[in-house]
């Protein structure tokens, strides 16, 4: 047998599941009080301990690579970058010494314009009545990142695709033939590709 539904049945429904609803939000919401930056890089790529795990063995090493084609949100700093700045943080303050980690972040897609200098950056950005010119959100974390040995591999086909110089990149950027050949190398020397 078919229940017939009517508009003010469906409406009784809800009004009796919204607070439910309402009350069940804040058991969702996220608890980041326990993150905190460092011990690489201070000012970002926040990690939490995890209980119960005290150190990964000190003799680990990692060959990791990051693929990275959503661009930074405006105004903000990319997020593929800083996973793999939290990485670098998380593994170094669980016990493996950052000597140990080998980081490449290769690039490609719009992601790409998150590799330019501040001038190459702005240069792109709309006419505004700002005085003073934009500065890339990601780019002292690049720098930063890069200052510590962490790769940035630009897609030289991305590259092409958005009219990027190697004069327009952050000094120590790197760009292959394209990411497909970044990725196939970093494979061919023992990286493997972080799945998020």
């Amino acid at each position: 047998m078919t229940e017939l539904r009517t508009p003010g049945a469906c409406a009784v429904k809800l009004a009796c599941l919204l607070p439910l609803l309402l009350l069940a939000a804040p058991a969702a919401a996220q608890d980041m009080s326990a993150f905190t930056t460092g011990p690489v890089f201070a000012d970002f790529g926040p990690h939490a301990p995890v209980e119960g795990i005290d150190t990964v063995p000190a003799d680990t090493e990692f060959a990791v690579a990051f693929d990275v084609a959503a661009p930074a949100e405006d105004g903000a700093r990319s997020r593929g970058f800083e996973s793999a700045a939290r990485f670098i943080n998380m593994h170094v303050a669980a016990g493996v010494p950052e000597d140990n980690i080998r980081i490449a972040v290769v690039v490609h897609g719009k992601a790409a314009l998150d590799l330019l200098t501040d001038e190459a950056w702005a240069a792109r950005q709309p006419a505004g009545e700002e005085e003073e010119a934009p500065e890339n959100p990601s780019g002292a974390m690049v720098a930063a990142m890069l200052d510590a040995g962490v790769r940035f591999i630009l897609c030289g086909q991305s590259g092409a695709a958005y009219g990027i110089e190697q004069d327009d990149l952050i000094p120590g950027v790197e760009t292959a033939l394209s990411a497909m050949t970044a990725h196939a190398l970093l494979q061919q020397r023992g990286y493997t590709v972080n799945p998020f």
